[in-house]
């Protein structure tokens, strides 16, 4: 028996790659997806390889596995790929706390950020 197979959420000419658990504030990530949100891959590569942000290889990770998936799993073309949709979600934030003065204590949040990158294939003007 089993349940039916989902439908694909993606259109067909179009893959996608998440990373969960990025040691990263939601703010500071949304900069760099910022960056490359609406690029050719190949141009957005560069950018993210000479960029001087912290999180820069792990989105460049992120958008190489969207565009491995997009090769291996849909058969697109890699050469005419664009990034669609690269947004940021908020994963958990970790609580921890710090000891001031008085016998008070200061609340420091770490935050976990999750990074979407979606990439599609243009059609080809005929």
């Amino acid at each position: 028996m089993g349940k039916a197979k989902a439908k694909r959420k993606l259109g067909e000419n179009e893959a996608k790659a998440v990373t969960r658990m990025l040691r990263i504030s939601p703010q500071k990530l949304n900069l760099v997806a910022q960056m490359i949100r609406g690029r050719g891959v190949a141009q957005a590569l560069a950018d993210l390889t000479f960029s001087r942000k912290r999180i820069a290889n792990e989105v460049k990770k992120t958008l190489e596995s969207a565009v491995a998936n997009a090769e291996n799993n849909h058969d697109l073309d890699v050469d005419s790929l664009i990034i669609s949709e690269a947004y940021v979600g908020k994963n958990l934030v970790m609580k921890r706390m710090r000891p001031r003065a008085r016998g008070r204590v200061g609340r420091i949040q770490k935050p976990i950020s999750q990074l979407t990158v979606v990439v599609r294939q243009l059609e080809e003007a005929s």
